[in-house]
């Protein structure tokens, strides 16, 4: 079984600014996987922000397109998201979430894929 523990966010960060959020797998992990950053804010859907496969290929959303960047330790079980020029809007919950399978879905129920998701961290970004 697949653990996920976030870290990095937490606090306050004013618009402009950046933040770094890491996500640490333990237990047994596929060969083939995708990993992803989702986010949640108040009284919305879980949205995917990046997602990058087990072969290193990334993908993003538009909205965090340039600004975001997510790169993975394979040796370390340890995926990273990098956020640059936050703006307050991406303000949310941010999950990590794992599944087996080198595809990464991005279709409107692509959170329902992911077998495992770490409990998350809050990311605020002040004007």
């Amino acid at each position: 079984q697949v653990r996920l523990t976030e870290s990095g966010g937490g606090g306050s960060v004013q618009a402009g600014g950046s933040l770094t959020l890491s996500c640490a797998a333990s237990g047994y992990t596929a060969t083939s996987n995708c990993m992803a950053w989702f986010r949640q804010g108040p009284g919305t859907g879980r949205e995917a922000v990046a997602t990058i496969r087990s072969d290193g290929n990334t993908r993003y959303s538009d909205i965090v397109k340039d600004r975001f960047t997510i790169s993975r330790d394979p040796g370390k079980k340890k995926v990273t998201l990098q956020m640059n020029g936050l703006k307050p809007e991406d303000s949310a919950m941010y999950y990590c979430a794992y599944k087996v399978g080198g595809y990464c879905p991005w279709d409107s129920n692509a959170a329902s894929s992911f077998g495992a998701w770490g409990p998350g961290t809050q990311v605020t970004v002040s004007p």
